[in-house]
């Protein structure tokens, strides 16, 4: 008899702990759903509207407006960025100018200038320094 008390003690000791579990897991739940429900609200607040407005909105057919999709400009390559800065100065610009506008190193304004030379779109009016044609 004595074993069969204590074992129904245990049994209830762990009833109690799984009800004290249980319970807070539902206030869990509760704080959970109570803050989803405080988001909704705030994503989509509800206007007030006048039967007769929404009557007289609705009477009235507008044609639907078009969207215009936003045009972008397309992003200067390297090469366009440092033939622009060639082609505003009158007298010529040094490599180290461009350098420093572009901000690009030295091989890669060296192959620019190699580039866009073979194009024929700058000359060389003296060492370092160039022209757009």
């Amino acid at each position: 008899m004595k074993n069969l008390k204590k074992s129904l003690n245990a049994v209830n000791k762990e009833l109690k702990g799984l009800v004290k579990k249980t319970d807070s897991l539902m206030k869990a739940v509760d704080r959970i759903e109570k803050a989803q429900a405080a988001k909704a609200k705030k994503a989509s607040p509800k206007k007030k509207s006048n039967p007769r407005a929404v009557k007289k909105v609705a009477a009235k057919k507008t044609p639907a407006k078009k969207t215009t999709a936003k045009k972008t400009r397309p992003k200067l390559t390297a090469t366009d960025k440092v033939l622009n800065i060639i082609n505003k100065s009158k007298k010529g610009v040094s490599v180290q100018a461009l350098i420093k506008k572009t901000g690009f190193d030295q091989r890669k304004i060296a192959n620019i200038l190699f580039r866009v030379s073979k194009m024929g779109k700058i000359k060389s009016v003296s060492r370092g320094v160039y022209v757009g044609v």
